[in-house]
């Protein structure tokens, strides 16, 4: 299994990078390829099954978007695919049209998914987030300047419980098709949320997944889940 790991070096915001440091746990004999910024993905020339892209600073966006730019197509391929993908933080924001900042001005974006992100750069949002994706429970934190708008009705990854969603306005959560994931919750997710991160192996393949330190991560997120439920959170 070939597990791929996009521009590490910088893409690290809220420990998300912990990500993948907790699936080499889960998985230790599998193969991770972890691409710099300057050098060519292997997606691009190679099958692989899982790929990672993390949280970022504003202007990494940009030079994020300038770096996948020419491979659009490919990454809507393995995306028809069924490859799985995990995009976590502002990440998801390089697929969407484009990046607005205050003055209108935009950031034209990879155009995979009908959405675009406004930035707020005064205002940072932070929150307590749980929501549900099909019966699996998930609980996280967000912290980002921007909101994303358009219809994901069809695509979203979870359904709001308690926070917020793309928006204040709607009740779904980040945007799911086929096995792409991608979310503004962080945490790191995985290592919050063992039963998605069970469900993630599944879809690489492992029936019967079993993870890392699983009796320990399983006590804190019940509890975790609890204690959210438990908090007031922004409507």
């Amino acid at each position: 299994m070939k597990i791929e790991i996009l521009f590490p070096e910088f893409c690290n915001l809220y420990g998300d990078i912990s990500n993948m440091a907790y699936l080499k746990k889960c998985l230790p004999n599998e193969e991770y390829i972890e691409t710099a910024i300057d050098e060519e993905p292997t997606f691009i020339t190679t099958d692989v099954d899982f790929i990672y892209l993390g949280a970022m600073t504003e202007n990494m966006q940009e030079k994020v978007i300038k770096k996948l730019l020419p491979y659009k197509a490919r990454i809507e391929e393995l995306i028809e695919k069924n490859v799985v993908f995990l995009f976590t933080g502002n990440a998801l924001e390089v697929l969407g049209k484009y990046i607005e900042n205050e003055d209108g001005t935009k950031i034209e974006g990879l155009g995979i998914f009908d959405v675009y992100a406004k930035r707020d750069m005064m205002h940072r949002h932070n929150s307590l987030f749980t929501g549900k994706y099909e019966d699996i429970e998930i609980v996280g934190f967000k912290s980002q300047f921007t909101m994303m708008y358009g219809n994901i009705e069809n695509e979203y990854f979870m359904e709001v419980e308690k926070g917020v969603g793309i928006n204040p306005k709607v009740k779904y959560e980040g945007i799911k098709k086929n096995n792409f994931f991608g979310t503004y919750v962080t945490g790191p997710i995985l290592i919050l949320n063992p039963l998605f991160t069970k469900k993630i192996l599944q879809l690489l393949g492992i029936e019967e997944p079993s993870i890392a330190l699983e009796s320990d991560v399983m006590a804190a997120y019940e509890a975790r889940l609890e204690e959210f439920k438990k908090v007031p959170f922004e409507k």
